[in-house]
Parts: C-alpha cells; structure tokens; sequence
C-alpha cells in the first residue's frame, strides 16, 4: 500500500500518474493479482485505484482520506463519458435514527468531498485491458445539497415509519436506496409498520446515474 497523500494536491498528483494506463499495468505495479470477473469481485477496481492513491479507510464509516476529508469513488463510464452504473456511497442507518439529521449524517460526511475517478467500463471490453481516466475533485452546490438532503429526509422519514419494504429504487430524485448485501441470507434489524423489530436485507444509499452523469458532463464539457 502506497503511504497516505498529505495534501489533495498531492492526492491529484497521484491522479495523474494512473491516468491512461490499464487496470492490468495498475495490477502489475501494485503486485496485486488481476480480477477475473467484478460480478464475484465487485470492489476489486475501486481496491486497486485505493491502493495507488494510498487510501487508508478500507471499509471503516468515513472518507477514504480523512485527515484531507476526501471520499475516493471511482465511476463507470464507456468511451463517450456515459456513467454506465450508480454509485455507491455508504451504508443505511435502519435503527436508532431520532437524532440523526442530513448534517451528522455518514451519507453527508461522505459526499462534502469526493474525488471522482472515472473507469472504462464497457463489458465488451476485458476488464485487463480497461483503462483508468483523470480523476478530479468535486464538492455539491446548493441545487445539488438540496436534492441530495431532500431525498435522504424523505427515506429516512419512511425508515422511521417502518416503511422501509414498501421503499423502491424510483423512490427519490437523485438518491435510491437499495439492498446492499453479498446474499438475500444476509439479514439485519429494521423497525415494522406497527414500530417492532423486524429483519430485513441491509440497504445502502446509491446515487442515480442522471445526478453523476451531470457531474462527469460538467467536468469534461461533454
């Protein structure tokens, strides 16, 4: 693992060295072996561009390099700089939310600084020869806190209620909440519609291909 960046210039310097090189020549450098298949290894590309870039959070709740308040996500696109998938941000509190609100909330914390690091993603490319883009800093405007606190407020508000299984990937305008789980075996504790505990999959908050694809579009003026 490459020691952490001080500095996001630093961090952007980085950036820069892996940009235009393959997921192969980044594997090859970091002597870590190449993934087969991201359906059975599905964080594998985000591990790799974590090792180059000397993020230290793993799967710890906070950003990738805290001591510079930096989350590290990296998104696919194809050759036209289309976002090929959503994007995941963090874990979903089910239980104890009274005194959470957007500002303390781990979702916020994540998204008040991401480094963006867009990844070739087309499936008809082998995943060895993907090639890995320029990445760049990107913090939310006021339009886009709005949205983003509007939609965690309104699905928080039905995860209080215990109408967390009546929530679907339409609901909210920029966040979606989804399952987030390796197997439907994997189960945790939400409340019901009548307040009791009851199990459900975990879920985690997801942000809708239309919200980063106009990040990526202002970013490269496409």
């Amino acid at each position: 693992m490459v020691a952490p960046p001080q500095t996001a210039l630093e961090l952007l310097a980085r950036c820069d060295d892996i940009a235009g090189n393959s997921l192969q020549e980044l594997a090859d450098a970091a002597g870590i072996k190449m993934a087969e298949d991201l359906t059975t290894d599905k964080g594998w590309v985000g591990q790799l561009i974590e090792w180059h870039l000397g993020a230290s959070a793993g799967n710890k709740p906070e950003q990738d390099f805290k001591h510079l308040g930096i989350e590290l996500k990296t998104i696919p696109i194809d050759r036209f700089g289309k976002v090929l998938e959503t994007t995941f941000v963090c874990s979903t509190p089910l239980l104890n939310t009274i005194n959470l609100t957007w500002e303390n909330s781990n979702i916020c914390n994540k998204l008040s600084k991401v480094l963006w690091v867009p990844v070739q993603g087309e499936r008809h490319i082998e995943l060895c020869q993907r090639i890995v883009g320029t990445g760049f800093l990107w913090s939310a405007n006021p339009d886009q806190t709005r949205q983003l606190k509007n939609d965690w407020n309104e699905l928080m508000e039905k995860i209080a209620l215990g109408q967390i299984e009546l929530i679907s990937a339409r609901d909210g305008q920029v966040v979606q909440l989804r399952p987030k789980a390796a197997n439907g075996q994997c189960l945790t504790d939400a409340y019901g519609k009548n307040g009791e505990v009851i199990k459900v999959r975990p879920r985690g908050f997801y942000l809708k291909k239309h919200f980063t694809q106009a990040i990526i579009n202002l970013q490269f003026k496409l």
